[in-house]
């Protein structure tokens, strides 16, 4: 019984062990980075626009997950068909296996419709609440526009006619 404790305390040491040498020797091997181009986020060789951190809509995950999730189930659809002309041939299995499979469909289904009737796979959402202000926007003071820079103030010479007015 001991003897099983040792074979994993080896095994799991070993494991351990090559992790670590890995690390260092792979450290020790692999080139240096000269600049930093290399840490850039890559958007399709293209030039980064904007901030790197952009939050993006759920709906995408939940969509790319819904599809994988049926992707998968379908595969399993493939040998079911497949095999069901040869359970026709044996009374016993036939209508048996016919049976599961539109059981599976029928369940594929009723997950189709919970998430159709949740308005997961709707694109387009009223957003009823306030508009999203990026943290670094919030901090930053608005830039000045050109249209402001050059705008003559009509304060100033409002208040002077009012002041000769009033002395007359």
């Amino acid at each position: 019984m001991l003897f099983d404790y040792v074979n994993v305390l080896v095994f799991a040491s070993v494991g351990f062990a090559f992790v670590i040498v890995n690390t260092i020797v792979g450290s020790l091997i692999r080139p240096k980075r000269a600049t930093d181009q290399g840490l850039e986020v890559y958007e399709c060789g293209e030039e980064t626009i904007g901030d790197t951190w952009v939050q993006f809509d759920i709906r995408y995950y939940t969509v790319a997950l819904i599809y994988v999730i049926f992707a998968v189930e379908i595969t399993f659809l493939f040998p079911w068909a497949m095999v069901l002309t040869e359970a026709y041939a044996i009374e016993a299995i036939g209508y048996w296996a016919l049976a599961k499979g539109l059981l599976f469909i029928t369940i594929l289904l009723f997950g189709l419709a919970a998430v159709w009737i949740k308005g997961d796979l709707e694109w387009i959402l009223t957003y009823s609440g306030p508009e999203y202000v990026p943290t670094q926007a919030r901090l930053r003071p608005p830039v000045p526009t050109v249209d402001a820079l050059t705008e003559e103030p009509d304060d100033a010479g409002e208040g002077e006619s009012e002041d000769t007015d009033e002395a007359a």
